[in-house]
C-alpha cells in the first residue's frame, strides 16, 4: 500500500498517468543510471544536451555502457533552442535525447515546451532530469511529451536522500520491454523493477532487492506534503523566495549568473563570483562566523559562481535575509586582492 501511494503521489508530482512509475532504491543517479541502462543498447546512437555537470555524467554512463554518444555543447549559463536540438536530432539519429531540466551547476531551469514533439518526429525517446527542480519550477511529464523523466527525494520533495522517482511513457516502455540484449545492470532491471513495484500486471510481487523501506516511507510522506500543498502553490512559494534573494544580491551589487529571470532555477541560485575576490575565502568566512554552508561551482562551473540553495523546508524569507546578512557581512570582511 506504501508503494502504491508513492507512485500516486509520483504521478501527481510528475503531472503524468503513466504506469510504469516509481521510486528507485537509490539517489538521482541511480534513476539516471536506470533510464540509461533500460533504454539504450550497445551501439545504439544518443544524444545528450551538456550545459553543466549533469548532462557530462550522462554522456560518461551512455559511453560505459557502449552507445555512440553525440554531444550538444554550451558552456555553463547557456541553453539549447529547439532548432539546434531539432538540427542535432536530424544529424544524429539517436534513439534517446538527454536534457537538464534543472542544471543546478549553472542555476538554469531549461525551457521544455516543443522538445519532445521534436524527438518524437524523428523518433527518438527524450529523457529529462529534474533533481533539482521537481517542486520548484513547472515541469509537466505527459503534457511537455517527456518519455523518461527522474529527479532526487532530497531537493525540494524535501525528504531524505537514497529514494529516486523516475516514470516511463508507453512508448520507452515500447523499447524498453522490447530489446534485443539485456541491460547492463541487473539490480536497475526494469522487468524485475516494474514486478517490484506491482506495475507489471502479475499478482505476485516476487524479491528482487532490499528497498530502503525508511526512505519509502519518508518520500510518501514528503509527496503527500506537495500535494496538500498544491503544486502550483510550491512553484510560486519558491519563485517568491527565490526573487526576494535575487533583488537582496543586486541591492548588494552582486551580479547574477543567468542574466535571463526567466531562465533562472529558483531553487539554486548563482551569483557571478565578486571581482577581486577569493570565492574560496568567503565561502570560508560565511560557514565560520554565520554557519551558513554555501557552495561553489560544481563540475565545469567550478570558479565561474557561488550557489545558493533555497528549496523546500528551507525555502523561506527568513533564511533569505540570513543568506543576504552573511554575505554583506562577507565581502565587507574579506579582503579584495590586488589583482
Amino acid at each position: 500500500r506504501i508503494m502504491n501511494d508513492i507512485k500516486k503521489g509520483i504521478q501527481y508530482a510528475f503531472q503524468t498517468s503513466n504506469n510504469m512509475t516509481l521510486a528507485m532504491s537509490g539517489s538521482g543517479h541511480t534513476a539516471m543510471e536506470c533510464a540509461v541502462f533500460n533504454i539504450v543498447e550497445p551501439g545504439e546512437s544518443v544524444l545528450v544536451a551538456i550545459n553543466g555537470i549533469w548532462g557530462e555524467r550522462v554522456a560518461e554512463i551512455a559511453e560505459r555502457m557502449g552507445a555512440k554518444v553525440h554531444t550538444l555543447f554550451k558552456t555553463p549559463g547557456g541553453h539549447f533552442t529547439n532548432a539546434e536540438i531539432e538540427q542535432a536530432l536530424a544529424k544524429h539519429k539517436p534513439v534517446l535525447f538527454f536534457l537538464t531540466h534543472g542544471e543546478s551547476s549553472a542555476g538554469l531551469v531549461h525551457p521544455m515546451d516543443g522538445v519532445g514533439d521534436i524527438c518524437h518526429k524523428y523518433n527518438c525517446l527524450l529523457l529529462v532530469d529534474s533533481v533539482a527542480s521537481l517542486g520548484a519550477a513547472p515541469i509537466l511529464m505527459d503534457q511537455q511529451n517527456i518519455d523518461i523523466l527522474y529527479t532526487g527525494s532530497q531537493k525540494a520533495l524535501n525528504a531524505p536522500p537514497g529514494t529516486a522517482p523516475v516514470s516511463f511513457s508507453e512508448r520507452a516502455c515500447h523499447k524498453m520491454f522490447n530489446r534485443k540484449t539485456k541491460p547492463v545492470s541487473y539490480l536497475l532491471d526494469m522487468t524485475h523493477l516494474s514486478n517490484y513495484w506491482g506495475n507489471d500486471g502479475k499478482p505476485e510481487r516476487i524479491y528482487h532487492h532490499t528497498g530502503p523501506v525508511s526512505g519509502f516511507f519518508a518520500l510518501r510522506e514528503s509527496l503527500a506534503i506537495i500535494a496538500e500543498m498544491g503544486l502550483e502553490n510550491s512553484w510560486s512559494h519558491h519563485t517568491e523566495i527565490a526573487e526576494y534573494l535575487w533583488k537582496g544580491l543586486e541591492d548588494l551589487g552582486l551580479k547574477l549568473f543567468i542574466k535571463d529571470k526567466d531562465l533562472r532555477l529558483p531553487s539554486v541560485t548563482t551569483i557571478a563570483i565578486p571581482e577581486g575576490y577569493d570565492w574560496k575565502e568567503l565561502l570560508a568566512y560565511i560557514m565560520k562566523h554565520h554557519r551558513i554552508e554555501f557552495t561553489g561551482g560544481l563540475g565545469p562551473s567550478v570558479g565561474m559562481v557561488l550557489r545558493i540553495g533555497l528549496m523546500g523546508y528551507n525555502c523561506n524569507k527568513a533564511n533569505a535575509a540570513m543568506v543576504l546578512a552573511a554575505l554583506e557581512d562577507a565581502l565587507k570582511q574579506c579582503r579584495k586582492s590586488k589583482a
